[in-house]
């Protein structure tokens, strides 16, 4: 006979598959952690990447300093998506994290008009988002359903180039080595060892299992620098205002075009999300919150001097893998993204998870995220209208952005290649939505 204490506990790691009820601390916090780890690098990359590219450069101490505010940043604008403030917000299981969709757009206008010139974009830029946003409402009903499940697909074959790139080690010189590649391999058997013999909830910790085994891995073989965890000391909080923004139309709309595209996006990964993780349809509140967030957050954002941040797919992959939507679970990482934000050494040792480790398990995940846009099409349905604006949509979108045809942009202004040339979700969306309107509702064959 089940004891009381034996039966309240099952009830509450069975709401690990709710969005709502108690889950114990101590079982919901490797279930947030898997969150913070399975996007930990991703969040950071960005911030390197255009900092790089920043005219006059960025010392290695503001880097440090900017990385720290973004796992911040990431941490209050999850908290936000879950638990919302007035509108702004969906209540969704939504990770968000900084965004690559604005790398090329924000390392362009960093390199000629400077780091405050690209903040002061992405603050207006956000801003106009998140107002936009609260009008999802409107927004959603010239979305229609077969673009965001067009956008969700892309987005899942766009991260395939990602996770391998991680897979062979990240932008290093010795991408593709022999340990490189054993260090993701050995993640990824892992995953998939513990996904297949491991019972009951904890089935559902595989990327977590994996990312343990393989950083232990790395630390064995030399990939793991633990001198760095305790640099920085113990306490710091975060820095306001390190750069005051400054102003430029053309920088402006530049970015306002691609906000446009991420709030696409963000639509796709929710829509996903809740397809996948809920098994149903997002509302338009839902749409509209997390919009709202999306925008605002991004203006925060900039405010500590980082780039926008957006919804994960990483984590919207996750959550169609584990199937783990509980918002008191998902809070427990934002927690943790908070901490790291105000404790160097927590961040630190995120930081120094190789990218291998990350590769071996992700790729899994995309995978994931394409299965979910399959699914979000299926529901469209296969009608011959449906099919041509999925297909040429997709052609266009992963054709246009290959990295052998980049050449094929050269006609056009250098704005129009900021946007689309290496951006598959812009293309995709501008694409599915021309379409959408352009062609007859019926184009069934008539016999």
């Amino acid at each position: 006979m089940m004891t009381k204490t034996s039966q309240d506990t099952s009830v509450s790691m069975e709401n690990i598959y709710r969005l709502e009820g108690r889950v114990p601390v101590a079982k919901a916090i490797p279930f947030g952690l898997q969150h913070v780890l399975a996007m930990f690098v991703s969040n950071l990359a960005p911030i390197t990447i255009v900092a790089a590219a920043a005219q006059p450069a960025l010392s290695q101490a503001e880097i440090g300093m900017l990385l720290q505010n973004a796992m911040f940043i990431a941490g209050i604008a999850t908290m936000l998506q879950l638990y919302p403030l007035w509108k702004v917000g969906s209540g969704l299981p939504i990770v968000m994290g900084v965004s690559f969709t604005f790398v090329t757009i924000l390392c362009s206008i960093a390199a000629n008009f400077g780091y405050p010139t690209m903040l002061g974009a992405v603050l207006i830029g956000g801003i106009m988002e998140g107002s936009l946003g609260l009008f999802g409402r409107r927004l959603l009903k010239f979305i229609k359903p077969i673009v965001s499940a067009s956008v969700v697909t892309g987005i899942g074959l766009s991260l395939f180039t990602v996770g391998i790139r991680s897979f062979g080690g990240g932008y290093t010189d010795d991408f593709g080595s022999v340990t490189n590649l054993t260090i993701g391999s050995v993640t990824l058997a892992v995953c998939l060892i513990w996904s297949a013999v491991a019972k009951g909830y904890l089935k559902q910790l595989s990327v977590l299992a994996g990312l343990i085994a393989g950083y232990v891995l790395s630390i064995f073989l030399g990939k793991v620098d633990l001198s760095t965890i305790l640099s920085g000391g113990f306490i710091s909080l975060p820095h306001f205002l390190m750069f005051i923004p400054k102003f430029n139309i053309g920088a402006i709309l530049s970015v306002c075009v691609i906000f446009l595209v991420s709030a696409a996006e963000t639509i796709g990964d929710t829509s996903a999300m809740v397809s996948g993780g809920l098994n149903r349809t997002i509302t338009e509140d839902e749409v509209s919150g997390s919009l709202a967030v999306d925008g605002y957050a991004s203006a925060l954002s900039s405010l500590f001097g980082c780039p926008p941040v957006t919804s994960f797919s990483q984590n919207v992959g996750l959550i169609a893998m584990t199937k783990v939507v509980n918002r008191f679970t998902i809070m427990t990482g934002a927690a943790a993204m908070i901490l790291a934000g105000l404790i160097p050494p927590i961040g630190n040792f995120f930081a120094s998870l190789p990218q291998a480790v990350l590769g071996g398990c992700t790729i899994m995940m995309f995978g994931q995220i394409l299965l979910s846009g399959m699914q979000m099409i299926a529901a469209c349905g296969f009608n011959q209208r449906n099919i041509t604006i999925t297909s040429l949509s997709l052609a266009l979108g992963v054709g246009l952005t290959a990295a052998s045809e980049q050449d094929i942009w050269r006609a056009f202004p250098p704005i129009v290649q900021d946007v689309f040339s290496g951006n598959v979700v812009a293309i995709i969306f501008v694409v599915a939505m021309i379409l959408s309107y352009a062609l007859p509702e019926n184009m069934e064959i008539k016999k």
